[in-house]
């Protein structure tokens, strides 16, 4: 006659097992193991057990068995299982992920679950599995330009440089405009948020006019010199130039870091510049803006007051930028910048060797 083995437990395994056998995350056969095993160890027969928990003795002997044997071990994870491993599926999923990696859909511009099942003949499920356990996410994209500039790392150098180590007696100022702001109002009244219910606004809106931000953000402190013009133009340019030029210290030089804009480069900002020795103009590369500190502040106002805001004028619009940009400065906390240069150019040199590869295949 085979006699069930004694189950005994330390207050670590008790400990183990109890939170198991109640976790609501927890996979449900673990759940089943952990409870098979506190009720031999209270001493419950196997036959009981069963009934008890809805399954066959050979199960309930199985799992005690195992917890015997090796422990917590024994019935944490199922042992392996014998025989060949299935070559047809495991061909099946090299395919999946070729198919998903290197083709596109006829008709679309990336494979669905559904679409590619159809395609290989298995069924949605058995792709998302994966793609899941592959990272695959045909369904997601994201932006990119490498720039093309010849003088990058030159100009790399220049931007970083004045990032991470500044010159004396000098202000470092990222500067830009924000163009074409518009002016929105929503054709009706938003619901309030609530409890179990996000805020609302209308898909739709009433254009009423745009204006342009032009700020200077000082990398040192975090204070922004701003103000709104209706264009942007060079004349608007040379006025925000003259702007800064009051509102800083006059025997401070002044490094300004702009893109490459044509306005920043007009013949009568240059002639204005040379006539104003302290500033100095630092251009970052071509299709580089994510160099440009200010591009940070200007993403942080569109999120917290442009974007969900409504506004039933121009002016409006310029009030509310005016007083974010007055509550920033009561409180400025700068952008930090902490990537080195070097480690942009590995990163970038990467990119181009990727692109190289792609458009030589």
């Amino acid at each position: 006659m085979r006699v069930a083995p004694q189950i005994e437990l330390s207050e670590a395994d008790r400990e183990i097992l109890d939170k198991w056998s109640r976790g609501r995350k927890t996979p449900a056969r673990q759940v089943l193991r952990a409870k098979i095993v506190l009720l031999a160890a209270a001493g419950v027969e196997n036959r009981h057990i069963a009934k008890q928990l809805d399954v066959s003795r050979p199960t309930v002997g199985l799992w005690r068995r195992r917890f015997a044997q090796a422990g917590i071990a024994g019935i944490e994870r199922d042992a392996p299982r014998g025989g060949r491993p299935p070559k047809a599926r495991q061909n099946l999923v090299r395919e999946i992920i070729r198919k998903t990696t290197q083709e596109k859909p006829r008709n679309a511009s990336h494979w669905t679950t559904r679409s590619l099942a159809r395609e290989l003949g298995t069924n949605p499920s058995l792709i998302q599995r994966v793609w899941k356990a592959n990272g695959l996410k045909p369904h997601r994209t994201r932006t990119f330009k490498v720039s093309n500039d010849p003088r990058f790392e030159e100009k790399l150098l220049d931007v970083v440089g004045l990032y991470l180590n500044p010159p004396e007696h000098a202000v470092v100022l990222c500067a830009d405009e924000k163009s074409q702001i518009q002016a929105l109002d929503r054709t009706q009244p938003g619901l309030p948020l609530k409890r179990g219910r996000a805020g609302t606004m209308t898909h739709d809106y009433k254009r009423n006019g745009t204006t342009t931000l032009f700020a200077a953000l000082n990398v040192a402190d975090g204070t922004v010199i701003a103000h709104c013009e209706q264009r942007h133009r060079h004349q608007e340019w040379l006025r925000f130039l003259k702007t800064v030029d009051q509102q800083t210290p006059p025997d401070l030089d002044l490094h300004l870091i702009v893109d490459n804009y044509a306005t920043h480069k007009h013949a009568r900002v240059r002639r204005w510049l040379d006539k104003h020795p302290r500033f100095h103009i630092h251009f970052i590369p071509t299709s580089s803006s994510w160099l440009n500190l200010v591009e940070s502040f200007f993403s942080q106002i569109t999120t917290k007051t442009i974007r969900r805001g409504t506004f039933s004028s121009v002016a409006d619009l310029t009030d509310a930028i005016v007083a974010y940009i007055d509550d920033h400065n009561a409180d400025p906390k700068p952008f930090v910048w902490t990537t080195s240069a070097a480690s942009i150019l590995d990163k970038v040199g990467r990119a181009r060797a990727a692109l190289d590869k792609v458009t030589t295949a």
